[in-house]
């Protein structure tokens, strides 16, 4: 693990979509911010659920997967999403202060960004706007992934209502 050069990251923090939403001094503000910065090999974890890790995570290149894990280990785990280089992970279980819901999962090789609680934390004060910007970003996000996953219920919906004539 390797502290990151913060203009590179703040290249790829305004190049991503919580960029539009902080701008280029929020996106300066969070890059001073990075802890490290480190590779996910294929099918590692980045973090299973039910822990608590207290930071979260930036994706600069790669795949990581949401997924449920299965009791038998022999199984595959279960796919609920999957993010790409620009998306953030871990961020809701980081503002909630709660265990992931889900394990973190590369697929193929990942790297990614770790902010840490302790580096986080001190913004709330020194830079209110900022930290308001970054929970804007975030709750914008996860209403964007809501009304997604709604729309993909609906059409399952209606697939299954129709005796499966129809597309998917």
């Amino acid at each position: 693990m390797n502290k990151p050069d913060s203009k590179r990251v703040k290249a790829l923090l305004l190049a991503a979509p919580i960029g539009q939403y902080i701008g280029e001094q929020g996106s300066e503000i969070l890059a001073e911010c990075t802890s490290s910065e480190y590779e996910v090999a294929d099918n590692d974890f980045l973090f299973h659920q039910g822990e608590e890790d207290h930071c979260f995570y930036f994706i600069t290149s790669g795949h990581i997967a949401l997924v449920k894990e299965r009791k038998n280990k022999d199984k595959k785990p279960r796919t609920l999403h999957i993010l790409d280089k620009g998306d953030l992970v871990g961020e809701l279980s980081f503002i909630d202060d709660t265990a992931h819901t889900a394990s973190a999962m590369a697929l193929g090789n990942a790297q990614v960004i770790c902010f840490k609680e302790d580096d986080i934390r001190p913004l709330i004060m020194s830079q209110p706007q900022f930290m308001f910007d970054f929970m804007r970003a975030i709750i914008k996000r996860v209403h964007s992934t809501v009304s997604a996953i709604g729309k993909q219920q609906m059409a399952l919906s209606d697939y299954i209502s129709s005796g499966g004539k129809g597309r998917l």
